[in-house]
């Protein structure tokens, strides 16, 4: 195995293991989860992405952490295969907890989630392992291996190393991933409201102050991430191929 990781910049730079059979490891929250890369994304031309991701709820990292932000994905859907252990799903405020032999879970386009632990069984020493792909779009700004790659970095300096939450960099990482996050129930039209918060907030505003949705010490593929951000008329100063950092 090869550590291709490296300290840059001064950001904090996630463990990318590569395996012998040449799949690629992240990890992140000090370790408590494991994301590997798998190859079947590039052959399956209905999936833009294919992880196997593993979990280990005893992990001290994830002691007294708060539940991930409900949101929603509205230009693609999300599948949810579980391997080991159980994994609760939240639709819409109800959770459903997923286990091995179950048929693979369907999150459907612009439903509010989140992915987490189920919350009325106790915590397991064994891991749990379960499949996470997506719907392949066409869209430029997507859930794919850039949005989750920068994503479990930046969640890694504001979980692990103590940095403020900053709710402009999370909106901006968040559009380019086509992520939004879930408004109260009392908002109307929150959707909507949610998705022109994303893209005015994140991507115009945030584009204009120097928030850029990807960085290269994250990311595996710093050329498709600069043609991703040169789409948008506020992000396309960012998109420095020259950089190593």
């Amino acid at each position: 195995m090869t550590d291709i990781s490296a300290a840059r910049s001064g950001r904090v730079v996630l463990p990318h293991v590569v395996e012998e059979d040449g799949t690629v490891s992240i990890s992140a929250l000090g370790g408590a989860m494991v994301t590997r890369v798998l190859p079947e994304a590039s052959a399956d031309k209905t999936r833009e992405f294919h992880f196997e991701v593993t979990i280990h709820p005893d992990h001290p990292r994830l002691r007294g952490l708060p539940q991930p932000p409900a949101h929603f994905h509205p230009y693609q859907e999300e599948y949810v295969t579980v391997l080991q252990g159980a994994l609760g799903v939240e639709l819409e405020g109800v959770e459903h907890v997923v286990r091995p032999g179950d048929a693979e879970f369907a999150i459907r386009r612009g439903v509010n989630h989140r992915l987490c632990l189920p919350g009325d069984e106790n915590v397991p020493a064994d891991p749990t392992r379960f499949c996470l792909s997506g719907e392949r779009t066409a869209g430029a700004f997507a859930l794919d291996l850039t949005f989750f790659e920068n994503w479990y970095g930046y969640q890694e300096e504001v979980v692990v190393h103590g940095k403020k939450l900053d709710m402009i960099q999370l909106l901006s990482v968040w559009d380019a991933g086509d992520s939004y996050l879930t408004l109260p129930w009392w908002v109307p039209f929150r959707s909507t409201v949610s998705l022109i918060m994303g893209v005015v907030v994140g991507r115009w505003i945030g584009g204009l102050l120097g928030y850029q949705p990807f960085h290269r010490c994250w990311t595996t593929d710093w050329e498709l991430a600069c043609a991703k951000m040169e789409t948008s008329i506020f992000q396309r100063r960012f998109a420095d191929r020259t950089k190593t950092a």
